[in-house]
């Protein structure tokens, strides 16, 4: 294993610990969630936890000065993004699986509507809680596992802190700023954070449209250049203020709110080579987009003895979202043969009421029961108006639509360090999701599903000081998202099998999986750890897009269908160099690798992977401090792509991505520092193909996205 006198890679260790365990000679070790822990310090959830934990602190969080929490992420284990590129945005996906199966949590409850992890500046957050198995006591919907957002809370006395910060490529610039500011008394303390950024963007992309008929000819080969420019601005707040009331009870509210707008402009112009142009050749987009957020919680927490305690919590969220987007067509010669404006307005509301009542006990027995009730409604109101050809009447389609979610949990867990070595995490949650669809054009949908999950967890110190074993059940689920319960229509501008219509579904059911986790894990005594697990997942009513023909135009619209299975292996390692040399400098070695196995019954192989599941994710990295005021480092990210069957008749196909990431840290003085960040040196560009393919011949859109590096600079300053 990692050692003070090994020089091996890290697996190495981990195979030699696996041949030499060694369970004599125990020292009893603090156990999950014990409330009396000596001191922080000495406390390690990611080692004394009985459920597994990764917890990203705040060194994590500033370390590459990131402009989004995603960015922060695709350098944890297991954890990926799809898409997009550094700042700018993407399918946050563990264990390769994003699209609901991975869960978003803030503070503990589901994200509501619209929430985005792109949305949310490292600033605002205390830290991550990256679970890869359900518990109880927060929402079953985690089949790939869950990421835990945690707002700010600590307070210091008299803090104000500012952090400006610019971030710049060759298409794109971005100012920002964050400022914290708070206090505490005898009975009351407040923290309220800020963040503030602007950004604009210039670029340019190709994609290139080709088709072959039934006998494999060639018959279509034609190409758009695309010019894409635009800009956005941001506001975010996370106020708190926490009271004690004068018999021992504590109040805490804390609310997070968000106020964006952005707007671009893009424009193509066709040619083609082979084949017909589009219908039309030439086309223009004006999309503008207004959103804001307010999430608003208020906790209590009553001691009903010395390791009993009652907790309960109310919230409230709300979101409202005002889409405009203008389309406009033109023939070869420069006429305008459309004109369509679409207006789409969504708001959604919400609340939430929770309750715990937990007891610990000397023995290291921990109980815990409550409940979890939400209401959540989105209503959808969407108005068009559409001028084909020069002249003649503009034709309207105005239609509005609402959808309800109702959830009830009620559950229970245990946990019991039975010997100082062995404890286990016994958890039963049933929820009940009653969903409600209705709209101008159709009648009321209602569904209904109530899910049991059991879930089981172990861990046993197998030498009482280093190595463990971690073994977990669960049965867990995917719910739908309000949105995709709407039928609403987008329609696309130039509408082929590989640009087509997009629709929500009102009938769509939650997805439902049994899995299990196992995981081997060494800790040194120098900081020095390895891991290394196994997971697997049996899942029923799998949801994937189909695309049909419907009324003349191509659609897609997700449909329930069939089951899938899931498995990967996963290794994460980080060694101190001080635990090879007692005297080496004061560098930190990091790594892992993540490979990812799925296939869905329903969807012919090869390459039928699950929801576009990642195969492969690693990252190594290195940390090094230069001295007392100034560290740096480095981190390697690599995602694999490769070809994927959605449905029988689509696919997609994506190249790999190679990112290298550089920081430096100078502390000017005892109060202020300078950050220096530059995120994705190699510039790779990237490729995503859409693939059609039936009996009457096939089509491939293939698009071509150039990527730049990007330059941070932040200063760090306490007022």
């Amino acid at each position: 294993m990692l050692n003070t006198r090994s020089t091996s890679f890290a697996a190495a260790h981990l195979a030699v610990a696996l041949l030499s365990l060694d369970a004599a000679g125990a020292e009893p070790v603090p156990q999950a969630r014990v409330e009396v822990r000596g001191s922080a310090g000495q406390y390690d959830a990611r080692r004394d936890d009985t459920s597994t934990r990764i917890v990203v602190t705040q060194e994590e969080l500033r370390k590459y000065g990131d402009s989004t929490v995603a960015d922060v992420l695709r350098r944890q284990p297991g954890i990926s993004i799809s898409g997009g590129g550094p700042g700018r945005g993407g399918e946050i996906r563990m264990r390769g699986l994003g699209s609901g199966y991975t869960q978003i949590l803030l503070n503990g409850e589901p994200a509501p509507n619209g929430f985005s992890l792109d949305s949310l500046a490292p600033a605002l957050v205390e830290r991550i809680d990256i679970l890869r198995v359900a518990t109880a006591d927060m929402s079953a919907q985690s089949i790939a596992g869950t990421i835990d957002i945690i707002l700010k809370r600590k307070v210091r006395q008299g803090q104000r802190d500012l952090k400006p910060q610019a971030e710049h490529s060759n298409v794109f610039f971005s100012p920002s700023a964050s400022l914290q500011i708070a206090d505490k008394g005898k009975a009351m303390s407040y923290s309220v954070v800020a963040d503030v950024r602007k950004g604009s963007f210039e670029q340019d992309y190709d994609q290139v449209e080709q088709g072959w008929d039934s006998a494999g000819r060639p018959v279509l080969l034609r190409k758009v250049a695309r010019k894409n420019d635009g800009g956005f601005r941001a506001l975010s707040l996370t106020p708190r203020v926490n009271w004690t009331l004068d018999n021992g009870d504590t109040l805490s509210s804390q609310s997070f709110v968000r106020v964006q707008r952005s707007d671009s402009r893009t424009e193509g112009h066709w040619n083609a080579t082979l084949g017909d142009l589009p219908d039309y050749p030439n086309d223009r987009t004006w999309p503008d987009d207004r959103r804001s957020q307010l999430r608003s919680d208020l906790n209590w927490m009553h001691k009903l003895g010395q390791d009993e305690k009652l907790e309960a919590k109310a919230g409230l969220n709300a979101s409202r979202v005002r889409n405009r987007q203008h389309e406009a067509g033109y023939g070869t010669a420069g006429e305008r043969t459309l004109d369509r404006d679409v207006h789409n307005d969504t708001d959604g509301r919400g609340a939430t009421l929770t309750g715990k009542y937990s007891k610990s006990y000397a023995s290291g027995h921990q109980f815990s029961a409550g409940w979890d009730a939400a209401r959540q409604s989105t209503d959808a109101a969407r108005a068009s108006r559409e001028l084909q050809g020069l002249a003649g009447t503009p034709v309207r389609d105005d239609r509005q639509y609402d959808a309800t979610l109702h959830r009830l949990a009620l559950y229970a867990q245990d946990e019991y360090a039975i010997t100082p070595r062995l404890s286990t995490y016994l958890g039963l949650r049933w929820e009940t999701l009653r969903t409600r669809s209705a709209g101008s054009d159709f009648s009321a949908i209602h569904n209904t599903a109530n899910l049991l999950s059991p879930i089981l967890q172990g861990l046993w110190k197998l030498d009482g000081k280093q190595d463990q074993l971690r073994v977990a059940l669960s049965r867990t689920y995917r719910g739908v998202d309000l949105e995709r319960l709407i039928p609403r229509v987008t329609r696309s501008l130039n509408n082929t099998e590989v640009t087509p219509d997009t629709a929500g579904n009102p009938a769509l059911k939650p997805e439902q999986a049994f899995g299990v986790d196992a995981a081997l894990e060494h800790f040194g005594g120098h900081g020095e750890q390895a891991s290394l697990s196994v997971y697997a997942r049996r899942i029923s009513d799998t949801i994937h897009d189909d695309t049909r023909l419907v009324a003349g135009r191509w659609e897609t619209t997700p449909v329930n269908d069939g089951s899938a299975r899931t498995r990967g292996i996963e290794f994460d390692a980080r060694l101190p160099l001080r635990a090879l040399v007692a005297r080496a400098a004061n560098v930190d070695l990091h790594m892992n690798v993540t490979r990812n196995w799925s296939s869905v019954s329903n969807v012919p192989g090869p390459d039928n992977r699950l929801a576009g599941q990642t195969p492969l994710t690693a990252n190594a990295g290195v940390d090094y401090q230069f001295g007392a005021a100034v560290s740096g480092g480095a981190n390697f990210t690599f995602r694999s792509g490769g070809p994927q069957r959605i449905s029988r008749t689509t696919g997609t196909y994506s190249t790999v991505k190679r990112e290298l990431d550089l920081y430096a840290l100078w502390k000017l003085t005892p109060k202020t520092q300078l950050r220096v960040t530059a995120v994705n040196l190699l510039a790779e560009p990237a490729t995503e193909e859409t693939r059609y393919g039936d009996a009457s011949g096939s089509l491939r859109k293939t698009s071509v996205y150039p990527f730049s590096a990007i330059l941070r600079v932040g200063l760090e300053t306490q007022l």
